[in-house]
């Protein structure tokens, strides 16, 4: 499975590839590298059941929708907002992009 990367902005993708381009080269070490990956890639953060709940609505989407939207089960989205369970990995992701970029960022 290949892992993409999401970038903040075409400015950031530009930056961070160049960087890394320095960083396989050895120019760059893997401290600095660290720093561009923190300042130009999405991040991530936890979720709260209210939060998923709260991004859902904002975006006017049932959990049906947000399901097929996400490629996951309508019922682990109940789980999420009900508290049972809690989003992870590419998860996590996802609703980081569309927290930051709206829901049109992943369709």
């Amino acid at each position: 499975m290949v892992k993409t990367k999401t970038y903040r902005s075409a400015a950031s993708t530009a930056v961070h590839e160049t960087i890394a381009g320095l960083n396989e080269l050895g120019i760059v070490d893997k401290q600095t590298m660290r720093g561009f990956n923190e300042s130009c890639l999405t991040t991530v953060r936890v979720f709260s059941p209210a939060d998923i709940r709260a991004l859902r609505e904002r975006e006017q989407i049932s959990q049906t929708a947000m399901a097929l939207h996400m490629n996951m089960s309508k019922e682990s989205i109940i789980q999420w907002e009900r508290g049972e369970r809690s989003p992870n990995g590419a998860s996590l992701k996802l609703l980081s992009l569309i927290e930051n970029k709206g829901l049109a960022a992943i369709t």
